[in-house]
């Protein structure tokens, strides 16, 4: 039985304008080395630029792995909850969201979970033992596209998603099997990460 391990991770620190900063490259470097060891197949990154340079920073620490854009993993509200639904402190973040913004983001969110929340695709490649082989993904995206995948993964009702913020290159390790429910092996790990560069990408009042 293969399995799908699926790295997600937020991209590095970036400015005010979408771009990474020292600090992100910092960080997307030191993720990269933490990866060196794992049999990555492919690191997919948002077609932001901030995810773009924080994927091909971490790449050049895997060498030969390759790098491509997926658009599901751009950033985007997955879904926007009902009044009930809401938290009182979000009520204001969705003010000013229609139903055409909202029923788009949603649509993203569908895609992002068909394309990459799933057992890995059947293949001839085996392994010695004759067994399909698993596959290992990195995705450099977002806080809210990482908050979609582990809501999905635990099953939670689609406004559970509020409040699962990550940490700039933070890692967060999920696992898909057949006939097993996905498995969260990590969430929003930054050991990989000094002191200095952790808990960028939070507010400050709510770092420890």
């Amino acid at each position: 039985m293969a399995t799908r391990h699926l790295y997600l991770a937020r991209h590095g620190a970036a400015n005010a304008f979408g771009e990474l900063t020292d600090i992100g490259h910092q960080q997307a470097g030191l993720l990269g080395e933490r990866l060196a060891g794992v049999p990555v197949d492919a690191v997919w990154h948002s077609p932001l630029p901030r995810a773009v340079a924080s994927a091909h920073e971490l790449a050049r620490r895997l060498p030969n792995v390759p790098v491509a854009e997926a658009a599901e993993l751009i950033d985007h509200v997955p879904y926007v909850p009902s009044r009930a639904e809401t938290p009182p402190s979000w009520v204001g973040f969705f003010d000013g969201y229609d139903d055409a913004e909202a029923a788009s983001g949603q649509r993203l969110a569908e895609a992002l979970v068909a394309r990459f929340a799933k057992v890995p695709e059947t293949t001839t490649e085996t392994t010695a033992k004759g067994t399909q082989r698993d596959t290992h993904e990195v995705l450099v995206t977002h806080a809210y596209p990482i908050a979609w995948l582990v809501r999905h993964a635990l099953d939670a009702p689609p406004a559970r998603w509020l409040g699962l913020n990550s940490a700039n290159t933070a890692l967060t390790v999920i696992e898909y099997r057949d006939g097993l429910p996905p498995t969260i092996v990590m969430f929003n790990d930054m050991s990989h990460l000094p002191t200095g560069l952790r808990w960028t990408g939070f507010p400050e009042s709510i770092r420890p």
